[in-house]
């Protein structure tokens, strides 16, 4: 099992609503190191959902990768902000996965929290101008990261 780092802007698509809708694609991806990471996950793999662009930012629980190389729909969709008009049924460029809710933290693992504890070369999220939404977390992190939640477990 790896563990990979996943982020969304809590207005756009939240914990609350991965936890409401159980499972859920990961859609409108369109970096490409995002994507390969995204087509590197395996079933089973665990994903600290990441609420970005609010106050604070952070990581605010945990989910499972329950469906893997998964094409992005939003693609093909002129009316979407992530069509691709590059992009065809029978060469799609831009491939997910779909996420499972297993758990919401009681408080955010925040930003500030995360540079005190990790190096930028440890956790991507607190390199300085990092955009990445998709990263993969190293199995050591990935543990320090869930016994930093512990105490903030639900």
């Amino acid at each position: 099992m790896a563990y990979w780092l996943m982020k969304s802007e809590p207005d756009v698509y939240g914990i609350a609503d991965l936890e409401r809708d159980r499972t859920e694609l990961w859609d409108g991806v369109r970096n490409y190191q995002a994507r390969n990471f995204l087509t590197s996950m395996a079933l089973g793999d665990r994903a600290f959902f990441y609420h970005s662009n609010t106050k604070p930012p952070g990581v605010v629980g945990l989910m499972e990768i329950v469906a893997i190389n998964v094409v992005d729909p939003t693609q093909f969709d002129p009316s979407s902000q992530y069509y691709d008009p590059k992009s065809s049924l029978d060469s799609p460029r831009w491939h997910t996965v779909t996420v499972g809710y297993l758990e919401t933290f009681a408080q955010v693992v925040t930003l500030d929290q995360l540079k005190e504890t990790f190096i930028p070369d440890e956790l991507w999220v607190v390199r300085r101008g990092n955009r990445l939404s998709v990263m993969p977390i190293d199995d050591a992190i990935a543990e320090k990261l869930l016994q930093m939640a512990q105490t903030s477990r639900v």
